[in-house]
């Protein structure tokens, strides 16, 4: 599988050679705080349904509630990513990677809360019941190595699936996503 270049520019944060919809749902990091990890997400709005209009909607806080009963439950939160990948493997930025993107919710990793201070979401379109798309590891893995060559403290060992910082609350990404397979990827050599 060949795997495409990704660059991030550390200064702005953004993706480079691509646009970012700037959600509203984001903030600041707190002073003095690095970035350090990454946390792996999946999504599909409504659920199993893999059209990203909805997703993107959601993160920009303009989910109509009325364009599918489970809408009335969500349109209201205010989430976002920083990255979305689609089963296409086209990534999309929602949030530059210097602000803190709200991606974690109650969360804690190696000890601390607040995950969302120290790290950088990305969301598969996908759900629990489905295999990812190999473009999607091909994307995935690229952005990896990306944030990784702009944030050397986020390791290996500092990448993990949101239902690993959310226990008992998340599942995603779920048991069709091939950690074996992406850690393969992202591997030196």
């Amino acid at each position: 599988m060949k795997l495409k270049s990704l660059e991030i520019d550390r200064q702005t944060g953004l993706l480079r050679g691509s646009t970012c919809l700037c959600s509203p749902h984001c903030d600041d990091r707190p002073q003095g705080v690095g970035i350090s990890a990454l946390v792996i997400h999946a999504i599909s709005l409504p659920p199993g349904y893999f059209d990203t209009g909805a997703i993107s909607d959601l993160f920009l806080g303009c989910l109509d509630p009325d364009a599918h009963p489970y809408f009335r439950e969500i349109a209201t939160l205010k989430v976002s990513a920083h990255f979305l990948i689609n089963r296409e493997g086209r990534v999309t930025q929602f949030v530059p990677v210097i602000r803190r993107a709200w991606h974690a919710g109650s969360s804690f990793f190696e000890g601390r809360g607040q995950v969302n201070d120290f790290s950088v979401g990305v969301e598969l379109v996908g759900s629990d019941d489905t295999r990812f798309a190999e473009s999607q590891y091909a994307t995935l893995a690229s952005l990896t190595w990306a944030l990784q060559a702009a944030w050397p403290a986020i390791t290996a060992e500092r990448i993990v699936g949101h239902s690993e910082i959310a226990s008992g609350r998340k599942t995603d990404p779920g048991p069709h996503f091939d950690w074996l397979r992406y850690r393969d990827l992202i591997s030196p050599g």
